[in-house]
């Protein structure tokens, strides 16, 4: 186990510990995929505290976990933020992809863990980012690329993100993960198969690396090198026993 491994596992630990003894609410910053499947290896040594794993809308892939107090749970607010960055001018706006406006963060000295989901949606970019982090990208951030930007914070409870799809359908072997990840791509299972062992696909956010682990309605897969999809289920059955089924790609 490497050495910065072990040290995240003994905060995820502190932090539960210091929930039960003190009665108090702690949390992370934001964990990647990897981390989130620490965390969940790690549940039946946590101290007996309830927890929420959220990242500021439904489909988030980095996402904070909070360790609630035993008197607190549906009145917490999460220690994180949203902030919409919007070119001053948009007429003369560029485009902007993710990784623009993530080498702008870090250009500015933050850690990515400070940094949850950026999400472009035509010239704005909703920006995930703990909460006392918020002030300082609302004065520092004001330039991406070339382009001028201006940020404002955006209530989390009045944000409306729905990410893009595209439906894909076809039919399967089986519920296989290599056989549903081969249909998302238009692959071969073969060609998957060293995505799977390589530690690089998640479901729900826990590293899965076995080929025949069977997939359930509504689970999201991230695929690092490719993307994720929402697995939506089992349409119909063909004479010859082959499944029909879909999933919406985030496009």
């Amino acid at each position: 186990m490497e050495k910065e491994e072990l040290l995240f596992r003994k905060r995820i630990q502190e932090l539960s510990r210091i929930c039960f003894q003190r009665d108090i609410p702690v949390h992370t910053d934001f964990l990647n995929l990897y981390e989130q499947t620490i965390f969940f290896s790690l549940l039946s040594s946590l101290s007996s505290v309830k927890y929420q794993l959220a990242g500021g809308y439904k489909m988030a892939e980095r996402k904070v976990v909070c360790f609630l107090p035993s008197y607190e749970e549906k009145l917490y607010e999460y220690p994180f933020t949203c902030l919409i960055a919007r070119p001053v001018n948009p007429r003369f706006a560029e485009e902007l992809s993710h990784r623009d406006y993530l080498g702008a963060l870090m250009n500015l000295g933050i850690e990515r863990s400070k940094i949850g989901d950026i999400l472009i949606e035509d010239k704005i970019c909703h920006i995930f980012c703990m909460e006392d982090m918020a002030d300082y990208l609302c004065r520092e951030l004001n330039f991406v690329r070339h382009t001028n930007m201006v940020l404002e914070p955006a209530a989390i409870g009045e944000l409306s993100i729905t990410p893009k799809f595209e439906t894909v359908s076809g039919s399967v072997a089986s519920l296989r993960l290599d056989c549903i990840l081969a249909l998302a791509w238009q692959s071969s299972r073969s060609k998957m198969t060293p995505y799977i062992e390589g530690e690089k696909v998640f479901v729900n956010g826990r590293m899965i690396t076995s080929n025949s682990y069977l997939l359930k309605e509504e689970d999201i897969v991230s695929v690092r090198g490719f993307g994720k999809f929402v697995y939506r289920g089992v349409e119909t059955e063909t004479k010859k026993g082959r499944l029909f089924i879909t999933l919406d790609r985030y496009s």
